[in-house]
């Protein structure tokens, strides 16, 4: 092992044990070849002595010979690198050390000496290189003993202060270093001169002689020095001032952390607090964002910087200190923010152009206006040092101003941290530009539901409701979904639930034209199934017209569903169509809760079998629960009949109100952020008091006129309505006039007392009577427009076995 250890160790360096020896006489020709240079080369002495020694290298290497031949006289030797040929023409890599002789008749002969560089590491270099290098080197290197005493150091140490190289052996980095905090790096020599473990790429960060005011950094790395006989004899380390490269990499992190941190959330007062608190203390001290009231509220901005700044109201829209006192007085959150005419602030926002100053006036006041208690403190009084302040722009207009500030004298900012905060708040404006953006389509679009959903459902007797409504949409908070309740004639009512494919504005416009065009059918009293298939005529349209392509108006609400049921609270009785849409589930008043058997339909404007009705009659206090899909399938697959066992579980436990239990539905099967827009009607059932209706049968003669209207006269009497029965006469008459005149068949009168006055007539005829304009010496024609001018409103619907008309007066004395 000793030998072995011995040979690696010789291999490492030129050593002359293992050197191969030539002799040259003074022209260079070689004189003395021994075995160990046949050996190496290929050519036995007689063939190479009296060959000159440049015969046996390269070519390249044979032309430096004569030159190195006159270095050697001159400068008493030389050594480097060379290749020579061996006998077989093979290249031989060589380190080459030749030193003169000196003979007593004044005869120079050269000595060579060869080493072939095949696993060797390198040249050997003598000390003096050695010293050359180190001492040159950019870097900081030093040597200490197993005391952590300075042994040798070269000079680009002293650039890190702590005196010239000659003054430190013998001393301790505390020493050298006394403001440094040197424990750490003590440590580590420690460490290394324990273990033998190479420490690589230290960072130490502290305040070093040559710059005491602030903090730098220090790329260290140690290595262990051992002697010969392997003991540890030292430690050596290298130190590279990496400040720059700290603070960029500390730059790039605090901008990673803003790509991360600010614009979370589409929140303007959110986004501007997250600017703030990225920046301290990463950046400043302090920081405030000021932002203009028009950007709060989303309004249009104009491109360019602002005229007339000192006149534009600002928010504080965020703040951040890292010290309590810091300032003492500040503009809090959501207050306005008014600035001097003239100062700092207002000429940034007036020009664009960020503003920095790295020592503030102490005895200066600061720039606001109107502090509170009339006294302006100066930044003295703030613990103000340094400020930056730069505009918030994106997209060419001009959102507000964040200004950084720092209170350590021994840290103003630079030129590169106002290269940063730039950065920073570019990045951040267009975050807060993004929000602005989303808060104008925000607003708008909850003013668009707000005038397409209900705000309120009509008071009417028919039904006690309620509704509840989660959309997809989080960015608006609008979908396609939308419920309804619609007031029919005869005291009765139309529940509408339905749902248009897709979210946001265009999935809800589309549902407002479905929305009107159902209202628009409703008021022509058509049976459920009718109402339906005039709503697939009109989604089916643009389709037949070539107008069905994406983005064109009506395509959208192609496949949307819908389901509409009219309740008649006279008899409780219920008819239903359902297009693409579940059927309601019904709960009885004892709890019990099914679930209707309507087909559901083609969806709408897709085509399909006709649609189908569904006629039950309901116990009072029954409640209808129409719904959307949404909220059978809130997210996950499932089955029909899991999810209608879901709504069950949940009808069943929900006891309390109407209002109440529609919010417990929805809670209990509907996360949060739905997978699809959810709504939710339920409407439980009255039925009109029997002495609130009165019908008459009359025959088809037209002597019984004055018998329907007196038994309206009296009937109104016993209501208590005597100031309606001179306008109910006229009615009476001239529908019960009409019926017998035009229609065949039985006439039946109805009279139903709910928040208005119904009269209806029923015949068997089947066609529609209208206004007529008749002239001054017309005889007749003046029945129905006397009707209309007394009702509020009037119309026919049509029946199995005929048609109404019916006439609504308000239940307060007409204005006759």
């Amino acid at each position: 092992m000793g030998g072995h250890k011995e040979q690696d160790v010789a291999r490492q360096g030129f050593d002359v044990a293992d050197a191969v020896p030539l002799l040259l006489d003074p022209r260079g020709v070689v004189s003395g070849w021994t075995g160990q240079a046949e050996r190496l080369l290929g050519h036995s002495a007689p063939e190479a002595v009296g060959r000159k020694f440049a015969e046996l290298l390269t070519p390249e290497d044979a032309e430096r010979v004569p030159d190195l031949v006159e270095r050697c006289r001159e400068d008493g030797g030389w050594a480097g690198l060379m290749t020579a040929v061996r006998r077989d023409g093979r290249p031989v890599a060589l380190m080459v050390r030749v030193t003169p002789t000196v003979e007593p008749r004044g005869r120079s002969p050269l000595l060579v000496l060869l080493s072939e560089l095949a696993g060797s590491p390198g040249w050997d270099m003598s000390r003096a290189v050695l010293e050359q290098m180190v001492a040159g080197s950019p870097i900081g290197i030093a040597i200490v003993d197993t005391d952590l005493r300075f042994v040798w150091s070269n000079a680009a140490l002293e650039r890190f202060g702590g005196g010239p190289a000659e003054r430190r052996p013998g001393l301790r980095l505390a020493d050298v270093q006394p403001g440094m905090e040197t424990e750490a790096i003590e440590a580590q020599m420690r460490h290394v001169l324990e273990t033998g473990e190479r420490v690589v790429d230290h960072v130490h960060t502290g305040r070093v002689r040559s710059a005491p005011l602030r903090d730098t950094a220090h790329l260290m790395s140690f290595t262990r020095l051992d002697d010969e006989q392997g003991r540890p004899a030292g430690v050596y380390y290298t130190v590279v001032d990496v400040t720059g490269w700290q603070r960029a990499r500390q730059r790039l992190a605090l901008l990673d952390r803003a790509g991360e941190r600010i614009g979370r959330t589409l929140d303007i007062m959110g986004t501007a607090q997250e600017l703030a608190d990225v920046a301290v203390p990463g950046l400043a001290e302090f920081v405030v964002v000021d932002l203009l009231e028009t950007v709060l509220r989303g309004a249009e901005l104009p491109p360019g910087p602002l005229a007339g700044t000192e006149r534009v109201p600002l928010l504080r829209a965020g703040h951040r200190s890292l010290y309590e006192d810091l300032p003492r007085t500040v503009v809090e959150t959501g207050e306005v923010v008014a600035y001097l005419a003239d100062s700092p602030p207002v000429r940034c926002l007036a020009t664009g152009r960020s503003w920095r100053q790295e020592q503030l006036d102490p005895l200066a006041t600061g720039w606001l206006a109107g502090t509170p208690g009339g006294h302006e403190p100066t930044f003295l009084e703030l613990g103000l040092q340094s400020a930056m302040l730069v505009p918030i722009r994106a997209r060419g207009v001009t959102l507000g101003l964040t200004g950084f500030f720092r209170r350590r004298r021994e840290h103003p900012f630079d030129a590169d941290d106002l290269s940063l905060a730039e950065d920073l708040v570019s990045r951040a404006a267009v975050c807060v530009d993004n929000a602005r953006r989303y808060t104008r389509e925000r607003d708008a679009a909850l003013v668009l539901q707000r005038s397409l959903l209900p705000r309120s459902l009509p008071e009417q007797d028919a039904v006690e409701v309620a509704a509840c409504y989660r959309p997809a949409d989080e960015l608006t908070g609008l979908g396609g979904d939308w419920y309804d309740l619609i007031p029919l004639s005869g005291a009765r009512v139309a529940l509408v639930v339905g749902e248009v494919p897709g979210h946001g504005i265009d999935a809800a416009a589309a549902m407002g034209r479905l929305r009107t065009a159902v209202r628009t059918l409703a008021a022509l009293d058509l049976p459920p199934e009718e109402v339906l298939a005039h709503l697939d005529d009109l989604m089916d349209r643009p389709a037949r017209d070539g107008g069905d392509a994406p983005g064109t108006e009506g395509s959208e609400g192609r496949g949307a569903g819908c389901l509409y049921v009219v309740y008649d609270p006279v008899d409780g009785r219920c008819t239903m169509s359902a297009a693409g849409h579940p059927a309601p589930a019904v709960v009885a008043p004892d709890g019990t809760v099914t679930f209707v058997e309507l087909s559901q339909g083609p969806a709408l404007g897709v085509g399909g079998p006709p649609f189908e009705s569904v006629r039950l009659s309901l116990a009072e206090g029954s409640t209808l629960v129409l719904h959307t899909d949404g909220l059978l399938t809130p997210g996950e697959p499932a089955s029909a009949d899991t999810a209608r066992e879901r709504l069950r579980r949940v009808l069943e436990e929900t006891t309390d109100s109407l209002e109440s239990s529609c919010r417990a539905v929805v809670d209990a099967l509907v996360p949060t952020r739905p997978y699809d827009d959810v709504a939710l009607l339920l409407a439980r059932t009255q039925r009109l008091a029997p002495e609130r209706v009165a019908v008459w049968a009359l025959p088809a003669d037209p002597a019984v006129v004055a018998e329907a209207r007196g038994s309206a006269v009296r009937q109104l009497s016993r209501w208590g309505l005597d100031e309606l029965a001179f306008a109910t006469e006229l009615v009476v008459s001239e529908l019960v006039t009409n019926a017998i005149r035009h229609a065949g068949g039985p006439v039946r009168l109805r009279l139903i007392r709910e928040r208005s006055l119904v009269c209806e007539v029923f015949d068997g005829g089947v066609t529609t009577p209208h206004v007529r304009h008749p002239r001054a010496m017309d005889e007749g024609g003046r029945g129905l427009l006397l009707v209309s001018q007394i009702a509020r409103r009037w119309g026919t619907r049509f029946v199995p076995e005929g048609k109404i008309i019916w006439a609504e007066q308000s239940l307060d004395a007409p204005d006759l």
